[in-house]
This record gives structure tokens, C-alpha cells and sequence, in this order.
């Protein structure tokens, strides 16, 4: 998935977030997992923007790290409301899966991206084992 597609998928889901939270019922417990599921699900789209303009490989496994972060904690918001019955199991649990993939997508990136960044870390590390007879 390019930059742009995941752009609009991560817009997508806190759209569809703002859309369950608004569906919420209006009580103590509701409102308290709406104002936490929205901070959560908005924050995954507003922070892999942010990821899109890191300034180095470690600004970008920094907050790709975020990115994961806001995304689990979207599916443990998403599993409590399924706990709760606050909703129709069946309205969360399409939205609980995308959570879930969004993490999956992310852990897999941030994983690539460490990878990467051990490897070119021990290539500049290397010592030549070629023997200079001048010096």
C-alpha cells in the first residue's frame, strides 16, 4: 500500500471512529470511551502524517512507533466497547479488525524499518580488512 492509499485508509477509519463514538449512549461510561476512542482513532491518521514527513530513519521508526501505539490502543477502546455491549457486537467488530490491521501494518513497518537501520548502522561500522602497508 503507497503513501496516498494509506493516507486515505487511516483518514477513513477516524472518520468511521467519529461515526461510532457519535452512536455512543449518552452516559458516564459512554462518553468516557467516546472521548477516548476518538483521541485514539484520529490520533492514528493525524500521526502517520506526521510519519510521512519524518526527517530521518529514526524520526520515522519514532513515529511509526506512535502509530502502532495509537492503533493498539484504538482495539482495546473497540474490545471494551464489544465487552460492554455498548454497541452491536456486529457494528464494532468491522471497525476492530481494521484497528487491528492498521497495527499489524505498522508493527510490520516499524520492524523493516529497525532492520534497516541495524544493517546500514553495521555496514558504516565495518573496519576495512584490507592491510594498508603505508600506514
Amino acid at each position: 500500500m503507497n503513501e496516498p492509499e494509506m493516507k486515505h485508509r487511516t483518514k477513513k477509519f477516524a472518520l468511521r471512529i467519529l461515526d461510532l463514538a457519535d452512536a455512543l449512549p449518552r452516559t458516564r461510561s459512554g462518553n468516557v470511551i467516546a472521548g477516548q476512542i476518538i483521541r485514539s482513532g484520529t490520533s492514528v491518521a493525524a500521526n502517520y502524517r506526521a510519519l510521512c514527513r519524518a526527517k530521518s530513519r529514526a524520526d520515522f521508526i519514532n513515529k511509526t512507533s506512535i502509530v502502532e501505539e495509537e492503533a493498539d490502543e484504538s482495539c482495546f477502546w473497540l474490545e471494551l466497547l464489544i465487552d460492554r455491549s455498548l454497541l452491536a457486537a456486529s457494528r464494532v467488530q468491522p471497525l476492530l479488525k481494521e484497528a487491528n490491521e492498521l497495527t499489524a501494518i505498522f508493527v510490520a513497518s516499524r520492524k523493516t524499518a529497525v532492520s534497516r537501520q541495524a544493517r546500514r548502522d553495521s555496514i558504516e561500522n565495518r573496519k576495512s580488512k584490507i592491510h594498508d602497508p603505508k600506514a
